[in-house]
């Protein structure tokens, strides 16, 4: 942050307000980035977090109020028009091309500069992408398609593509990092975070994230926004968590987050078993137990075989070795519809991709895993499907104008709801959370956690995977640790006697 209050911003705004039909998205929001300046942007979902980016990207327009460039007022017509003002995103999901090499994600819609009579000069191309790279120090080939690099690589190539804007704006940069550690482990996080502190010197950064312990860790300030407005703005090094969340969502933190004390003993009877399952390479030997209303949590770095385990239970990877035990009949699920079939429910950690159809309404979606009961002569109930999910919406919460609106427009945590409602209504009586709460804010992640509760409850079996280890603790029963495929160590974790993080850690790596 920069030392001199009078020091221009690099970027600010002043008195904006948006509409949308019926929604009063930002209400008289000013903030100011200084030169070489990290700000956290914080904010429950609705908050107006997305609605602000869009604005300094050049997506959408205010309706009042000015946006100020090096204390200059200017118009920001286009994202391309960000662009040239020097004003970039990097995004959550991430915006390169797969089948596209490193380079030509990197100046895509930037061809000109190395085109002549129609011509790109590729070795010139590939050439100004590795100086780009060598920005952002990642040793990746830019003739590399991009397809072929792991994700924290990815959002390595879309950090030094934004700072390709240093050759088109001529000035200093403003980067927007959109939820750019939703998927990244945690040394992978810390390299991040090291290109970011020695970028200061060419470009200022907004950095928005649901992690508030990572937005402390990173930004010099930030800006908490909750309905519309800012009500907060904090530096870093004089600021807390539990503060951060009770200006986020106007109550504290709760010291029970997980809901420790809705943590209900597990029953006796056993609905899944696993003896000596194996995959390939992925996984072997991996045995367990899940009983009803039981919570297993399943805790790993990437590589470990724990998501190959769960796209096995899921029906995506059938298991080629050992026994699987659903119920009282043993089973080789080679499809998702097979798992559906005998009650497994699948929520996964891309719900807008894999749990949701985005383009149907919230009734649909709810009713979509067991249209049987729905359909007569082949056409669907409709008023019995108004019914189902009024009271799945109803008994869940889920915030939407009604049930005929789409999923689309729906925040991510009354996706969420609706991802779970779906599989509620379709009467599974074994979920996988897969990253059940990836992109939640803090808010909607606590309403989450009670549902989640409030299911195994009834008996509904449930087997976890999450972002981070303090949920996997802090929501199970039960703990399996993986590493390089095997199960390193099992623990129990009962309320109040909670195993520590790191006690597990050892056994992670």
């Amino acid at each position: 942050m920069s030392e001199s209050p009078a020091t221009t911003p690099a970027l600010a705004l002043v008195n904006v307000d948006k509409y949308f039909p019926g929604v009063h998205a930002l209400k008289d929001v000013s903030i100011e980035i200084q030169p070489g300046e990290v700000v956290g942007l914080i904010g429950e979902n609705g908050a107006g977090k997305s609605t602000l980016m869009k604005i300094l990207s050049g997506v959408y327009q205010p309706d009042s109020g000015s946006i100020l460039i090096a204390g200059e007022p200017t118009h920001i017509a286009s994202a391309a028009d960000a662009n040239h003002k020097g004003i970039g995103m990097v995004f959550q999901e991430q915006s390169l091309l797969t089948n596209l090499t490193v380079g030509e994600n990197i100046y895509l819609g930037n061809e000109a500069q190395f085109t002549r009579f129609g011509i790109v000069d590729w070795n010139a191309l590939y050439a100004a992408a590795s100086r780009q790279l060598a920005k952002v120090q990642v040793d990746v080939d830019p003739r590399m398609r991009s397809e072929d690099l792991d994700f924290a690589a990815r959002q390595m190539v879309e950090l030094a593509k934004a700072l390709t804007l240093e050759d088109l704006a001529g000035g200093h940069l403003v980067i927007l990092l959109d939820e750019p550690t939703s998927v990244l482990e945690r040394a992978e996080i810390e390299v991040l975070f090291a290109r970011v502190r020695a970028l200061k010197s060419r470009a200022s950064f907004i950095f928005v994230s649901h992690r508030l312990d990572e937005v402390l860790e990173l930004s010099d300030r930030i800006y908490i926004m909750k309905d519309g407005a800012v009500v907060g703005d904090l530096k870093s090094g004089e600021a807390e968590v539990s503060e951060l969340h009770q200006l986020m969502v106007g109550r504290s933190l709760q010291s029970e987050y997980y809901r420790e004390t809705l943590q209900k003993p597990y029953r006796d009877e056993v609905l899944v078993e696993a003896e000596g399952l194996s995959l390939g390479t992925a996984y072997k030997d991996i045995s367990f137990k899940l009983h009803a209303g039981e919570i297993l949590g399943i805790a790993g770095v990437i590589g470990s075989g724990r998501e190959e385990l769960t796209r096995t239970l899921a029906g995506f990877a059938p298991h080629d070795g050992g026994r699987l035990r659903v119920g009282d009949r043993d089973v080789r699920l080679r499809s998702p519809a097979e798992a559906v079939d005998i009650g497994l429910g699948y929520i996964p950690r891309e719900r807008r991709v894999e749990g949701l159809v985005l383009f149907l309404s919230v009734a649909a979606n709810i009713t979509l895993g067991d249209l049987g009961s729905l359909a007569r002569f082949g056409l669907i109930n409709a008023g019995e499907e108004r019914r189902l999910a009024s009271k799945w919406s109803e008994r869940l919460n889920v915030r939407t104008p009604s049930i005929n609106t789409l999923c689309l427009n729906l925040s991510g945590g009354n996706q969420q709801k609706v991802v779970l409602a779906k599989w509620l209504n379709a009467k599974a009586r074994i979920l996988i959370l897969d990253h059940p709460t990836r992109g939640l804010d803090v808010g909607a992640k606590e309403e989450v956690y009670e549902l989640v509760r409030a299911t195994t409850a009834e008996g509904v079996a449930v087997i976890l995977t999450s972002d981070t280890l303090e949920e996997t603790i802090g929501l199970s029963h039960t703990v399996l640790v993986m590493r390089d495929g095997t199960i390193t160590h099992r623990t129990e974790a009962a309320p109040g006697a909670k195993p520590r993080q790191v006690d597990l850690i050892g056994h992670m790596v």
